[in-house]
């Protein structure tokens, strides 16, 4: 990381880059991009194809409680990260498990996870704002790129990792587990199986994007870029290169644009704002495709 520092320092000093990339912490945020941005692109289809967006929505809720849990166990305030990916996983398969073991309506099911995890976040987030600086927690809610360190961009590169491992050796009979349970299990795949493993997978990247999009929008750039992809593409080969193509722009532009126009505007707000903007020319597309 220091020698990218370095490099892009350098660059700035050649005057090929602009003043902002004088600061070190862009630099930082700039890698996290690279690597959230395709990353959450990539899983994005599979949660639209499973309709899992609000699942992604309480897991990112869930990490409110994991901070607090965090900050009361004695982890640094800044960089809680036993408790939040602990808490944050454990929630996750267990709002599965109870899933796969009810009769309960999964969206039904989810929101009452999703109002737990609010209401014990909130509660003991309350309790945790008088021994930390209440920033801190501004930043775990809507992200910061001031906060992101070298161990979360470490944290990122190997969760892409596993996640890259896991998609190519499974990519497509995980998306077969998940257009068509039945015709799966003929085949011989193990569904329930790729189910916890997409299920532990999500709850990862979710957790580790937390630092730059913030607990509350995490789930928002899971769904955006892949339904505005959905809108537009022909095949599926073109819904997931193009998740990935406007969840990375998002991320990069809602860092860059702040930025570069001095506006005081957190990056998670920044980033979903730019995705939603995607959104909204991909139904024009659409709808222009379908007047012609």
């Amino acid at each position: 990381m220091e020698s990218l520092r370095q490099s892009i320092f350098a660059l700035y000093e050649a005057g090929v880059l602009p003043p902002m990339f004088q600061y070190a912490f862009l630099t930082n945020a700039l890698v996290a991009a690279l690597l959230m941005g395709p990353l959450l692109g990539a899983l994005g289809p599979l949660v639209v194809v499973k309709r899992l967006a609000f699942f992604s929505e309480a897991v990112g809720h869930g990490a409110l409680t994991g901070v607090a849990i965090g900050i009361l166990l004695g982890e640094p305030a800044t960089q809680p990260l036993v408790a939040l990916f602990s808490f944050c996983i454990l929630f996750a398969l267990l709002l599965h498990w109870v899933k796969s073991r009810t009769q309960v309506p999964y969206d039904a099911l989810v929101g009452v996870f999703l109002s737990f995890a609010i209401a014990l976040g909130a509660a003991l987030l309350l309790y945790v704002a008088k021994k930390v600086n209440v920033h801190i927690l501004e930043n775990v809610l809507f992200g910061s790129i001031l906060t992101v360190k070298d161990g979360d961009i470490l944290v990122l590169a190997l969760i892409a990792a596993l996640a890259l491992v896991l998609l190519a050796r499974g990519a497509n009979r995980a998306l077969l587990a998940s257009l068509s349970p039945e015709l799966a299990q003929t085949r011989g795949i193990p569904v329930r199986l790729y189910d916890y493993l997409f299920i532990l997978l999500i709850a990862l990247v979710t957790v580790a994007s937390v630092k730059v999009v913030g607990a509350i929008l995490v789930g928002a750039l899971l769904l955006i870029p892949a339904t505005a992809a959905r809108l537009v593409s022909r095949n599926g080969r073109q819904f997931f290169w193009l998740s990935v193509l406007f969840s990375t722009l998002s991320c990069w532009l809602g860092i860059l644009l702040p930025m570069a126009g001095a506006l005081p505007i957190p990056s998670g707000a920044a980033i979903v704002i730019i995705a939603s903007f995607g959104f909204v020319l991909a139904l024009g597309i659409r709808r222009w495709r379908s007047i012609e």
